[in-house]
């Protein structure tokens, strides 16, 4: 236990405590100072959207922390600790997402490639078109490009030589190719 060395010190400082504001809730707390804690945000970021971020991040910390805050009247350097340190955390992982360069680094989406509803329709166009091939080509192209088996597989199953599969396949890819429907989805 330790005594006080100036007593005039301590009788001072004791009333002050006694003064301090106490919060009912951390709503009330966040609504009485939010100006004077957003302020040291800012402060410590450049920008003021980065600096609202920061003040929600560390009220988020202290909301969690709340009921083990016992001295009302370190509120605001708990809140200020966990925005420092909660910058401090963010600069060391920040990391250069973006550079200035001459180029784009994505290419251009090329038209109907990213729309659903055109995706789903040149799937239908598709499969109309391999309904529309003979029985025996349609068989051989669903179980290789749909079912992906190879040639030797293909032939297995459907009882044919390997080259009967390589020919059919090439003469239905070639049907594919002229079909009219789809000759303006390429």
């Amino acid at each position: 236990m330790t005594t006080p060395v100036c007593t005039s010190a301590s009788a001072a400082a004791a009333p002050a405590r006694q003064t301090r504001t106490h919060y009912p809730s951390f709503a009330s707390y966040v609504r009485a100072r939010q100006q004077v804690l957003l302020r040291t945000a800012r402060s410590l970021t450049a920008n003021p959207s980065d600096a609202e971020d920061l003040l929600q991040t560390a009220l988020a910390k202290t909301y969690v922390a709340w009921e083990r805050i016992e001295d009302q009247g370190a509120l605001d350097g708990y809140v200020r600790r966990a925005l420092l340190n909660t910058r401090t955390s963010q600069w060391r992982k920040r990391r250069v997402d973006e550079f200035a360069c001459d180029e784009l680094p994505e290419p251009e989406p090329a038209p109907g490639h990213d729309d659903p509803a055109e995706r789903q329709a040149l799937h239908d166009a598709m499969w109309r078109a391999v309904l529309r091939l003979p029985a025996r080509q349609r068989a051989m192209v669903v179980l290789r490009y749909y079912e992906d088996l190879s040639e030797a597989q293909t032939a297995e199953v459907l009882g044919v030589s390997v080259g009967t599969v390589k020919s059919a396949v090439s003469r239905a890819l070639g049907k594919l190719r002229e079909d009219p429907e789809l000759v303006p989805a390429r």
